[in-house]
């Protein structure tokens, strides 16, 4: 049976850097699934790789085929931005991972059943998120400090410890280390 691990944590958590990290190591094993976005790409995001940045027009078409697992919008400083994830078939003998959220994972798990879907949340001591965070804003051509700390006040809410405890089988990885350490409770988890 296939198995979607889906990775979930506040912003400035290193989503993006453990999930790098998982899929070089266990490319040849693991499947990502590249969600979509109608946000605009920001320095050195490349499309069909950290996302499928879509229009509204290609968003509406998916969803009137019943084409997305999950979709989550966000009223930012810059507009509305959504993300989602195209519906697709997991083939049998592969894994699949997956950057979402809370109510991503919820809505694999309608999707797949809880058996196929393994939450993973990353954890990381708030003032060094912080910090990851404003240090990812200073390096954008256009800082968005205001979105920065619209979503890290988001994400007080969105992750509070009664959603965690809602989600069926999360595990946590303390990603206040290096990469390495992170890796080795990630590697713990996909042998399992």
């Amino acid at each position: 049976m296939s198995r979607i691990f889906c990775l979930v944590g506040k912003s400035g958590s290193g989503k993006d850097t453990l999930y790098k990290a998982i899929t070089a190591r266990y490319g040849d094993r693991l499947t990502p699934v590249i969600p979509c976005t109608t946000r605009p790409m920001r320095e050195g995001e490349r499309n069909g790789e950290d996302y499928f940045f879509v229009s509204e027009a290609e968003l509406k078409e998916l969803q009137a085929r019943g084409q997305i697992i999950e979709k989550r919008e966000y009223h930012t400083v810059q507009g509305l931005w959504t993300y989602f994830t195209r519906r697709f078939s997991p083939l049998e003998g592969r894994d699949y991972i997956v950057i979402t959220t809370l109510e991503g994972v919820n809505s694999f798990i309608k999707a797949f059943g809880a058996s196929a879907v393994q939450p993973v949340y990353l954890t990381l001591p708030d003032g060094k998120r912080l910090h990851r965070c404003l240090e990812r804003e200073d390096g954008q051509i256009r800082p968005d400090y205001a979105e920065m700390c619209r979503r890290y006040l988001a994400d007080e809410r969105d992750f509070s410890e009664k959603k965690l405890a809602e989600i069926p089988g999360l595990i946590r990885v303390n990603t206040g280390g290096s990469v390495a350490e992170a890796m080795a409770e990630w590697d713990k988890i996909f042998k399992t």
